[in-house]
């Protein structure tokens, strides 16, 4: 997937908290072309006021779902709906689901049968089931960590941290990443360290431990080794990894 490829952006607004909208289409921008932009709600309710003025200002066309039925959630049903119809008319690369909950996890993985590329946008509650049914899962928390707002937020509630911490686990899944695509040598090239680990675990993001890159993130754990290496077809450096040996 590069810039140029177009993507279809729908919003469960009923599921997501309005104040880090620009910070995610910014997000969205990095993996293609947001062509079609719909967020989904019933906008009767004075819960979603907040979204209008930012709709006008990020280009969103708001979708009008009543809830016809307690209990049963009408705009889970028009976001895949509309899903469907955009996938057979052809007219995007991949997709954006915006939600973090796990109704969409049969529709991610749909979309993904036919060749899309399916990009998950939701909190930390998310649930692991729609998490893993996307090539991508991003964080908002992570977003909106650039954010003043989540500075006064941390004051108020110190315990309160969106970065987590680099554990047991995370360094295992690393090192075992690098093994599976070492070279005789031991050395695996980082670039494809990130796409496998990507792969692996579609939540992965090194701004899920306060990193920007996954370089520097290696470099923080201390259990491997780093080579920069001169590019044969470009002028920028190549980054190796591999595993220290223990003892």
């Amino acid at each position: 997937m590069d810039a140029n490829s177009n993507l279809a952006v729908l919003i469960d607004g009923d599921n997501i908290p309005s104040a880090h909208v620009k910070e995610m289409m910014e997000e969205i921008t990095k993996y293609g072309n947001p062509t079609i932009k719909r967020i989904y709600g019933d906008w009767t309710k004075p819960t979603l006021t907040k979204w209008k003025n930012l709709l006008l200002e990020n280009a969103i066309t708001p979708i009008q779902q009543y809830g016809y039925t307690t209990g049963k959630n009408a705009t889970d049903s028009a976001m895949i709906i509309d899903a469907m119809d955009i996938l057979y008319s052809q007219k995007v690369d991949g997709f954006c689901l915006v939600s973090s909950d796990s109704d969409f996890t049969r529709l991610a993985t749909r979309l993904r049968e036919a060749g899309m590329l399916v990009i998950g946008i939701g909190e930390k509650k998310t649930p692991n089931p729609f998490i893993v049914a996307c090539d991508k899962f991003i964080y908002i928390e992570i977003l909106k960590g650039h954010t003043k707002e989540i500075a006064s937020e941390s004051e108020k509630n110190p315990g309160k941290n969106a970065v987590d911490k680099v554990n047991a686990t995370v360094i295992k899944l690393i090192a075992s990443t690098i093994s599976d695509l070492s070279d005789e040598d031991g050395w695996a090239f980082l670039g494809d360290v990130g796409s496998m680990l990507q792969k692996k675990q579609p939540n992965f993001d090194p701004r899920n431990y306060g990193f920007q890159k996954l370089t520097p993130l290696v470099k923080s754990i201390g259990k491997f080794e780093i080579e920069e290496r001169e590019g044969t077809k470009s002028r920028y450096k190549l980054i190796y990894v591999k595993n220290k040996k223990r003892g």
